[in-house]
């Protein structure tokens, strides 16, 4: 799939969200050198606007509303997985929802396809 006008207009939207949800300093926070992947908390907000925005563009991916390489051209997306992923796993788990954050979790465990 090549990107569209489409994809980059949902992209800037995408982007506006993160902005409005604080994604940039959620970011900041999980890629700083303070935090611990394995020991961070559940209900740390962070985390849980990593997971929510991640789990957002992955279902958009998965049902070709986002072409996935532009996505990847703007965010880090395996990189935000490796900070947040044991939290999604471990909500799973306490869950009993073998679903949740799936989405995301395919996404970044996704070959990048260059066009």
């Amino acid at each position: 799939m090549v990107a569209s006008r489409e994809d980059a207009a949902l992209m800037i939207q995408l982007m506006r969200w993160g902005t409005e949800m604080g994604l940039d300093e959620s970011l900041r926070v999980i890629f700083g050198p303070n935090f611990d992947p394995e020991n961070a908390s559940m209900e740390d907000p962070a985390v849980e606007k990593v997971l929510s925005f991640g789990e957002t563009v992955g279902a958009f991916v998965k049902h070709g509303l986002l072409d996935k390489d532009l996505l990847a051209d703007i965010f880090w997306i395996d990189g935000m997985w490796s900070k947040v992923g044991h939290h999604a796993l471990a909500a799973r788990e306490h869950e009993g929802e073998p679903s949740l954050y799936e989405n995301f979790e395919a996404l970044a465990l996704a070959k990048h396809v260059s066009a």
